[in-house]
């Protein structure tokens, strides 16, 4: 403007994190494809409904804050779900939400300091949008004015898997915000409940809202260790395809630590906006239970199951028909590789079945037989002695590295679609009931040239068939 005064945008951007592992919700949930990456209370991922909920009018194109590993799997999920616009920070290890914030604050502020953010995890589930849309309201009104606020969620029950903040005075100028008094760690059974009694407690949802400088400047106050480290790091950012990737190097430097430890609980611009939103973090299969469709029993299913003579019972297949009888209270969750079976009241420590498997090394702790990759995805059919069979589907237009192996042959087989193969100096189309034999060596390419999935088996063979045996001389998701 002719005055030199600055017009600061009235939308909000959405900062997601995606950075989390959900332990708890295995054996659905894994570190190589977490629960924010699948449908748990929708038909909708959690990352896409969390990217749905926060689009349309009055917001800006989301700031994703995501794993390196799952950068394809997140930019395809926001493509599906209609998202456009989204810029995705790739983090090269986890140090927890503070320093994601951070960087995720940095990247807006370049644009305009004064950009509200409202920061999110992927994998919440909030069932009332018109409640959430007037919380919202208030608290960004209020982070215009310089303060940082979170949502205090009414609390249904005294729940020990939350943390708790205490409502102080009203905050002046802001009808329904109020400072927040205190943070409360996850209590033990009678401190929630009474906490629940009290009427001025309610469970910390983990979102907030604030500007991009105040975030900045508090965190450089009480943090400035992650404040130095993540600054680092995103000066020496760099665009890789459709990400911006943090500078590993700074990065790793970045203290490990959440927001509330860094600048929540210290800052004195702390406020809460009290709101009913049929929030859950749906962090166990309890919460899942708690949220999801009963029937006149309590029960809830997901996927082929049958539930008979039982009650309060929580059962889910990804794969075969799964069947329970004369139960109650219980959670069954069947997946390809594995079946979990506890009482509903055990669902918070199901993390431990998965420290358990990583100590005795079982692949089933972090991935499932299913792998997602950029341009499709594989799973394994049968595993031998020194053999393996894979089905592979490839995207319309994907292509896999161009590439060769040290000690495994390959035999492919097309069962739908057709494959434009590169093996050594020749190529070949490989349509519907055709095959390709690759020696041991062979330096060979497979893309997908159709409109449709391409699908094909892959029998491998050799004296040894793990994914590291792979050499790559040109990848188009610059995974050289």
């Amino acid at each position: 403007m002719a005055d030199g005064t600055v017009m600061h945008s009235e939308t909000i951007v959405p900062v997601i994190l995606s950075g989390g592992t959900g332990t708890r919700l295995w054996p659905v949930s894994r570190k190589a494809y977490p629960k924010q990456f699948w449908p748990l209370v929708g038909l909708q991922t959690m990352l896409q409904e969390t990217a749905g909920r926060a689009a349309g009018p009055g917001f800006a194109p989301p700031v994703v804050v995501a794993n390196d590993e799952h950068r394809f799997i997140v930019a395809e999920q926001l493509r599906e779900s209609g998202a456009t616009g989204a810029r995705i920070l790739l983090e090269p290890v986890g140090r927890n939400s503070a320093p994601a914030i951070t960087a995720a604050a940095l990247l807006i502020a370049e644009a305009d300091p004064d950009q509200v953010l409202w920061i999110m995890a992927a994998d919440a589930a909030i069932a009332d949008l018109p409640a959430l849309q007037a919380a919202l309201a208030i608290a960004a009104k209020a982070a215009r004015d310089g303060f940082i606020l979170t949502f205090g969620m009414h609390p249904s029950a005294p729940e020990t898997g939350y943390g708790y903040i205490e409502q102080g005075t009203a905050l002046a100028g802001h009808q329904g915000a109020f400072r927040i008094a205190r943070f409360v760690e996850k209590p033990d059974a009678a401190t929630a409940a009474n906490l629940l009694a009290d009427g001025r407690h309610f469970w910390n949802s983990g979102m907030f809202v604030a500007t991009a400088r105040t975030l900045l400047s508090e965190i450089e106050r009480h943090a400035p260790a992650v404040a130095r480290a993540v600054r680092v790091a995103f000066d020496a950012r760099k665009p890789d395809l459709d990400f911006i990737r943090l500078d590993a190097a700074g990065f790793s430097a970045a203290p490990d630590i959440s927001i509330d430890y860094a600048i929540a609980e210290k800052t004195d611009l702390a406020a809460v906006v009290p709101a009913a939103l049929g929030w859950s973090d749906v962090g166990s299969w309890a919460a899942i239970w708690d949220v999801a469709d009963k029937d006149a029993r309590g029960n809830a299913t997901m996927g082929d199951a049958v539930i008979e003579d039982s009650d309060g019972c929580y059962v889910r297949s990804e794969g075969a028909v799964t069947a329970v009888l004369g139960l109650q209270d219980v959670v069954v969750v069947t997946t390809n590789d594995a079946v979990l079976v506890t009482h509903r009241s055990q669902t918070q420590n199901v993390k431990r079945v998965v420290e358990r498997l990583k100590r005795d090394k079982r692949p089933e702790a972090e991935a499932h037989t299913r792998v997602y990759r950029p341009w499709g995805f594989y799973e394994t059919l049968i595993l031998g002695e020194r053999f393996q069979v894979k089905r592979i589907v490839v995207l319309p237009g994907a292509k896999l590295s161009l590439q060769k192996h040290f000690h495994r042959a390959e035999h492919w087989v097309v069962v739908a679609g057709s494959a434009l193969v590169t093996r050594d100096a020749e190529v070949h189309l490989i349509r519907e009931n055709e095959s390709l034999y690759l020696p041991l060596g062979c330096v060979h390419r497979m893309e997908n040239p159709g409109k449709i999935p391409l699908t094909l088996i892959e029998v491998q063979s050799g004296s040894y068939l793990g994914e590291d045996d792979i050499v790559r001389f040109e990848d188009t998701y610059g995974r050289n």
